[in-house]
């Protein structure tokens, strides 16, 4: 099931992480922009991969938890949102508004860029 989530939304599901059910919050941005400004994942697991990359990189991504995806604005990790629920992901999350929303609503120590 693919789910659209507020940047509060996230921040909650991240803070109730705990052991191998912790989500996973799959950063689909470029490089250049995760050393810009990156979310703390607290106890979830971190993955950064690049949304042209996820092909060929999807066996890093485990489909038994919970896959937070995030870019900048929301688009990008909304289609990589997709193609992992068609893959059979079952259960995945977009942080509506991406990054940007999580630095205007949860947390302005995160650079906008």
């Amino acid at each position: 099931m693919l789910r659209q989530l507020t940047a509060h939304e996230v921040r909650d599901l991240l803070a109730t992480a705990a052991g191998d059910d912790a989500p996973q919050l799959l950063d689909v941005r470029e490089p250049w922009e995760v050393a810009v400004a990156a979310i703390d994942p607290g106890r979830a697991t971190a993955l950064h991969i690049p949304m042209q990359e996820i092909p060929a990189r999807l066996s890093e991504i485990d489909p038994e938890r919970t896959v937070v995806c995030v870019c900048h604005h929301g688009m990008r990790s909304l289609h990589v949102a997709h193609y992992l629920a068609r893959q059979g992901y079952d259960d995945v999350v977009n942080l509506h508004g991406g990054i940007d929303a999580w630095s205007q609503q949860v947390d302005p120590g995160v650079p906008r860029y």
